[in-house]
């Protein structure tokens, strides 16, 4: 009898996001397939890549192949899943997401959801990142188009293999408000930030701090040719970059050697 092709789910939303949730049935609509969700128990947005080191951790079992993990954050979820639940036998891809909001340019490196993928790949499995972009002012959001684009994706895979080498995963970010969206190989661009921080003070005096949502600005990078993810959903693309781990400057360590 075939095998059915493993799908390993998780996100940084929780475990009960409209997003994973709608994730889930789009992948359990393809033939010969398993879904497998491990997912946070409370929402673990902007952890990184993250590790829980201080505690213990829990399964929770809500249904069959429905899991979530007390406390954990989505690399949590990956790591422990390898060792838990697919001990015999890796699953064939992991699929992060789907965001509810954009994960693009340096904001990869806070992500949850990035940080799910990155996981997957340190342990040899293709892997995706999925982000709905979103205007907040509708914060249900639609991910009918996202839904579409994994099971695209999924489908490809499937067919010609995953398109990347070790040790790199894919980042997609959907469009909002587009329903037929094409596809642009994207790179990521360069966020331009600001330090965004609302006080409050309690009924004793005493201050607290929000971090604030600032607005996604970002600029092309001058060195690189072709289009930025932000660039590509600006105009209505769907946005899928490559994502390779090593952050290493190989551009700079002939100057760093001369420094020295």
């Amino acid at each position: 009898m075939k095998n059915k092709y493993k799908i390993l789910v998780t996100n940084d939303d929780g475990y009960d996001a409209k997003g994973l949730k709608q994730l889930r049935e789009a992948l359990c609509e393809l033939e010969d397939v398993e879904v497998v969700v491990v997912a946070p128990a409370n929402e673990k947005s902007a952890c990184g890549h993250s590790l829980t080191l201080t505690k213990p951790l829990r399964f929770v079992a809500l249904e069959e192949n429905f899991f979530k993990l007390e406390d954990g954050t989505p690399t949590d979820c990956v790591y422990l899943s390898l060792s838990a639940i697919f001990q015999d036998e890796k699953p064939d891809l992991v699929v992060s997401g789907i965001n509810r909001g954009s994960n693009m340019g340096e904001d990869i490196t806070y992500s949850g959801t990035a940080a799910g993928a990155m996981e997957g790949v340190l342990h040899n499995i293709p892997s995706i990142a999925i982000s709905q972009v979103m205007d907040f002012t509708n914060p249900n959001g639609d991910f009918s188009l996202a839904c579409d684009t994994i099971k695209k994706i999924v489908t490809k895979i499937r067919k010609d293999a995953f398109p990347l080498p070790d040790r790199e995963f894919l980042n997609i970010n959907i469009p909002p408000e587009v329903t037929n969206a094409q596809m642009k190989i994207t790179y990521a661009g360069y966020r331009v930030y600001a330090n965004d921080a609302e006080i409050h003070r309690n009924p004793r005096g005493e201050e607290h701090y929000w971090l604030g949502l600032h607005p996604l600005n970002f600029k092309a990078r001058s060195s690189s040719s072709g289009m930025s993810d932000y660039e590509a959903i600006r105009d209505g693309y769907i946005s899928i970059t490559p994502i390779m781990l090593d952050l290493s400057a190989y551009k700079s360590m002939q100057k760093l050697e001369d420094w020295l």
